[in-house]
């Protein structure tokens, strides 16, 4: 089984957010592809087409639409979807995912000191296989996180160049995720 790492072929990720950039995703270089939106009459679709292209699917559930953030709804992901895995912030769905075979990504938003100190508790308690922090534009705090936890780091929110992509993973991330779709192909060297 691959893990997290050896998924993560491009340094940009790209992050869904509405159903008409899904074609650029499939179309992308990433082999990653985070999809927030959709919902439960579309997201199977979603991923059927992702893994097609040979994409690596991970569903953030708090955006996906008519699906309540219970174990039920990580079980019915896992069985009726199968995505690679999920992305949240609820480390109690966190644990349930990698219990039924799921990749899991916690998501942490880094709004002041004590959000970094909770997201560090947070994430050793819960063994995710990645941490997605926002805003992505912090290199320092990347860099402190890199340090303090054993999990790959991705990057979001607010990179929208080169120069901040490099930046962020100079810094320790092992990628970006990015909304913005003139990203996803850039060339990085």
């Amino acid at each position: 089984m691959l893990d997290i790492v050896d998924m993560v072929d491009s340094l940009i990720i790209p992050s869904v957010q509405k159903e008409s950039d899904i074609e650029k995703a499939i179309n992308s270089k990433s082999d990653v592809v985070f999809i927030l939106t959709g919902n439960l009459l579309n997201m199977d679709k979603y991923i059927k087409e992702l893994k097609k292209a040979n994409k690596h699917a991970f569903i953030h559930i708090d955006f996906v639409e008519g699906l309540s953030n219970t174990k039920s709804a990580i079980e019915y992901i896992a069985k009726a979807w199968n995505p690679a895995g999920i992305i949240t912030t609820r480390v109690s769905l966190i644990k349930y995912a990698k219990e039924l075979g799921l990749y899991t990504i916690q998501r942490i938003f880094l709004i002041d000191h004590s959000a970094l100190t909770k997201g560090i508790e947070t994430s050793k308690s819960c063994h995710p296989d990645a941490v997605e922090v926002l805003p992505g534009l912090m290199p320092s705090i990347i860099d402190q996180l890199s340090h303090e936890i054993d999990f790959p780091i991705i990057a979001g929110g607010f990179i929208d160049n080169k120069q901040g992509i490099l930046a962020a993973v100079k810094a320790g991330a092992l990628a970006i995720s990015s909304g913005n779709s003139r990203l996803w192909n850039i060339d990085i060297e």
